[in-house]
This record gives C-alpha cells, structure tokens and sequence, in this order.
C-alpha cells in the first residue's frame, strides 16, 4: 500500500489537514501508521540499545533461551518506555494535546512531535556518524543540529546505537569470559579434558551474577547510558 510510505504521509499532512480527507484517505493513513510504528520503535528509540545489551547479558551467561527471548523484548520494551518517558511527555505536551484541541493543524503538530523527537536522537548520536551520512549524501555542512534531516539523522542515530550496545556487550562479556578461561585451565590441570568447561562455568556465572546483583547492575547502566 503506497501510505505505508511515511514520506508519502508526512507530504499529505503537509498538504491538507486530516479533517478534510475522506473517510477511506485517514483508514489508510491509520494503517499506513500503525506499519510504520513498529519501524520507529526500533529505529528512533532506545529499543535497539536495550535489546542487544540483554540479549548478550544471555549469551554472556551461557543460558541459551534463558531468560525467553518474549521476556527479553517485553522487558526492552517496557524499559524503553521509562527511558523515552519524557520526550514522549514532551511530545503529547507540545503536539498530541494542542491537536486534539484544535489549537494547532496536523503539519503543526506533527512538526511538534518530530522536533523532540530528534532532539532526543541528536544527544544520542556521535557527531562522526552524522559527518558520515553527510558525506556520503554528498550534502554541505550543517548550520545547527536542528537543520539536520530526518533521513540522515536516522541512520546515523541507528550506528550510534549499534556501536554503543556492543561497548556496553563487550564490557559484559569480558568477565564471563574469564571465568570460561580459568575453568577451562582447571580442568585440564586435573586432567578432566573430556569434560565440557561450560558444564562448570555456567553454574559459577550464574553464581556471580545473583551475588553481585546483575539485573539490577545492568538495568541501571542501560538506564544511565541515556542520559
């Protein structure tokens, strides 16, 4: 359907305002919107952060499917409304409340609503990211953060995040990987080669992670990492 396109529903906005259009033109406007809702939880939020941090804390602990992996998206989901709580307040503040009182058009609102937005993306995006995509679109230099598109803070945004989960994993992994090493040499130096180390690591890391309060260690740096 071509309204899944979003530039394509943004130059409708733009163009009239939602009241004037038919019945028919807002049903696929609605779901053109709930298709790209889904895009945009992953793409211009801190879901993606979120997510590949607790899918290595699993991987990290050797535990294969343990915690489910619908407990992991639940729980990435749930912490990514926490962490965007305020640009969304920010956003029904200043787009979705005006709106619905008909005290601003649709452009206008959906203007509102993309300026927190992206002011939320820009503080979490590094400037060589942006420089790159800038670069690549052949485009000139920037005159203020707020002048940067939609299309180019994107994926920049979406790098910046990539490159920071796997910061934060590898800062995860590191230690767990130790232990793997150091039950590894024991077993050899007892002559038990035969034996699988994960047999043995994976009840110490567990161990370890309960007594140092893991959950509570990586919810608080995932957390912290956004502000």
């Amino acid at each position: 359907m071509g309204f899944d396109n979003p530039e394509l529903i943004t130059e409708i906005v733009n163009t009239t305002t939602y009241q004037e259009l038919s019945p028919q033109i807002k049903v696929a406007i609605f779901l053109g919107g709930l298709a790209f809702i889904s895009s945009m939880l992953v793409t211009m939020t801190a879901f993606t952060r979120i997510v590949i941090v607790l899918s290595f804390v699993r991987r990290a602990l050797s535990t294969q499917e343990i915690p489910p992996t619908q407990v992991i998206i639940g729980l990435s989901l749930f912490l990514t409304m926490f962490v965007m709580a305020p640009t969304f307040s920010a956003i029904e503040e200043d787009a979705v409340r005006p709106y619905l009182r008909e005290e601003i058009s649709s452009a206008e609102a959906v203007h509102h609503g993309t300026a927190a937005l992206k002011s939320f993306m820009i503080s979490q995006t590094r400037k060589q990211d942006i420089m790159l995509l800038l670069e690549l679109g052949e485009m000139g230099p920037i005159t203020s953060p707020e002048s940067i598109s939609m299309h180019v803070l994107i994926p920049a945004f979406i790098i910046s995040e990539l490159k920071t989960s796997f910061i934060m994993g590898f800062c995860i992994y590191l230690p767990f990987v130790l232990i793997d090493l150091v039950i590894s040499v024991i077993l050899m130096a007892l002559g038990m080669m035969m034996m699988p180390p994960v047999v043995i690591s994976t009840p110490c890391k567990l161990l370890l992670f309960i007594l140092v309060d893991g959950w509570n260690l990586i919810i608080r740096a995932l957390s912290l990492s956004f502000g």
